[in-house]
Formats: structure tokens, C-alpha cells, sequence
């Protein structure tokens, strides 16, 4: 008996140590670097199984990666070497007068911990959509695209048994996972890595409506609509009467010229009285004068 309640006393020691280094942590957080290195450190002699410590690692080392700076530039992309022959990226913000000062050597500490961390704590779902995230803001849509595809195969794995930050568990399953992926899906550009990851989504979730109208979209900005068309009829039978898959239809029978079958499929989102009945009843008008 003594010993089980060592041993209970003990994991509650650590937890509360971890909580502790961790309202330390975010108490320094983004701005003195040193002090948030010391906690780390400190951290990671404490308790090197702590998840909270690779989403924390993860943090420091990614912003200590990207740097917002003010200039005039006009180059998307700008590589140079510093003294040290350590290469640096600048990639431009919305505004033309700001970039991002990207350090290589931190983003990929930042990468490297948080594979560990996915590596020991693979139901953590924060931490894949972290390191997604980051590949994000490097642009990096290859590597993006694959992390959101390995992803995906895990939740077949897991059956979506997921968890999130201080080891919450999520209780939405299929439908919230796909939703979190489908936010990182649409940062992707519509190319071959946009594709990879709507059919690798379909192959382990042939029945989602919201993902076949994503694929769907691939097709129709790649001007294939009859590709386009077979996909979109194919989720309105899983979802007859969402207005967003019948507007997808419409569009495409209208851009390869089918007047009669676009025409009907706007008259069809109207009948479900939507926040797109006034554009299908404008597409209608113009297309009876036609």
C-alpha cells in the first residue's frame, strides 16, 4: 500500500512540477528568449516525457525562426547567406512593405521537436496540425501536404480517438477531425498536392460529402467539369440538399455550356431558399438572355 501511494504522490508531483514549468513558460513567452531556454532546459531535466514540453519546445524554437521586418522589397522570395553561411529566407507578408526574416537552423530545431513529440505522443492531434501549421507559413506545400495525408491515415489508426493540448480529449470524432484538416486543405494552392490530400481523405472516408465537393473544386479549376460533375453528384447523394454542392453543379454545367442543366441546378438551390438565392437568380436571368 505504501508503495502505491508513493507512486501516486509522485505522478502527482509531476504533473504539477509540468504545470508549473509550463505557467513559467508562457509567463516569458514570445518575448525574452533566454528566460524561456532556461525553463526548457529546467523542464526537460524535470520531466522529459511531458507532452507540454514539445509544444512548448516547439514554440520557442519557431519563433525564434521568423522575424516581421519593414522594407521595401518587392521579391516574393529572397535567400541569402549570413557571416556564419547559415541560410535565411525572406517571404513577403499581404502588405508589400513587410516579410518574414525566416532563420532555417531554428525552423528545423522547431520541425525535429515536434516529431518527437508527435513520436511519443501520437493521438495528440495539436501537435500534427502544429507542425502542418508551421510548413504553412514556410509555404512548404509539398511537406504540408504530406503531413496532413500521414495524418489522415493515423485517424484510421486511432478511429479519431484524438487529444488535444494538456491531454483534453476530443469528443467530436470523424466530423471534427475532417474539419480541422479541411482548414489546413484550403491554405494548400489547387495542385497536385491539393488533390493528393482530397483522395487520400476519400479513400479512408469514402462517404464524406464536404471532401468530394473539395476534390470537386481540383477538377473545376483544372477546367475538367465532366470530372468535376460525376464527383459533385456523387456527394449530393450523400448530402441531397446542401446548397453549396448543387451551386458547384450549376457552375460547372454553365462554364462547359450547358445552359438547360445549369439553369436547372440554380433552380434547384433556390427551391432549398439559401444565402445563395440571389446569385442563382441572377445566374438564371443572364443565362435565359443568352
Amino acid at each position: 500500500m505504501k508503495h502505491i501511494f508513493l507512486a501516486v504522490s509522485l505522478m502527482f508531483s509531476s504533473v504539477i512540477l509540468a504545470q508549473d514549468y509550463k505557467e513559467e513558460f508562457e509567463k516569458y513567452f514570445p518575448e525574452d528568449t533566454l528566460k524561456q531556454y532556461e525553463i526548457l532546459e529546467a523542464w526537460e531535466k524535470a520531466n522529459s516525457n511531458d507532452a507540454e514540453l514539445y509544444y512548448a519546445y516547439f514554440l520557442y524554437f519557431f519563433n525564434k525562426s521568423k522575424k516581421e521586418i519593414t522594407t521595401s522589397i518587392e521579391d516574393e522570395n529572397l535567400a541569402i547567406s549570413d557571416s556564419l553561411e547559415q541560410t535565411e529566407e525572406y517571404v513577403l507578408l499581404d502588405s508589400p512593405n513587410y516579410y518574414y526574416h525566416y532563420n532555417e537552423e531554428f525552423f528545423q530545431k522547431a520541425m525535429e521537436k515536434i516529431d518527437k513529440g508527435i513520436e511519443l505522443f501520437p493521438n495528440r492531434l495539436d501537435f500534427r496540425l502544429l507542425k502542418i501549421l508551421g510548413l504553412e507559413n514556410r509555404e512548404y506545400w509539398q511537406s504540408s501536404a504530406k503531413e496532413i495525408v500521414k495524418t489522415v491515415r493515423y485517424s484510421k489508426i486511432n478511429n479519431n480517438q484524438w487529444i488535444w493540448i494538456d491531454n483534453q480529449k476530443i469528443s467530436g470524432g470523424e466530423n471534427e477531425f475532417l474539419s480541422a484538416i479541411e482548414i489546413h486543405q484550403k491554405e494548400l494552392p489547387y495542385d497536385e498536392n491539393y488533390k493528393m490530400v482530397a483522395c487520400e481523405i476519400l479513400k479512408i472516408y469514402p462517404n464524406n460529402a464536404k471532401n468530394l465537393s473539395n476534390l470537386a473544386g481540383f477538377y473545376l479549376v483544372s477546367k475538367k467539369y465532366d470530372k468535376g460533375i460525376k464527383i459533385l453528384k456523387k456527394a449530393k447523394k450523400i448530402d441531397p440538399k446542401n446548397c453549396d454542392i448543387m451551386m458547384q453543379i450549376a457552375y460547372a454545367y454553365e462554364q462547359k455550356g450547358d445552359k438547360a442543366n445549369a439553369i436547372k441546378y440554380y433552380e434547384k438551390t433556390i427551391k432549398n431558399g439559401n444565402k445563395y438565392e440571389k446569385l442563382a437568380k441572377r445566374k438564371i436571368e443572364e443565362l435565359k438572355k443568352k
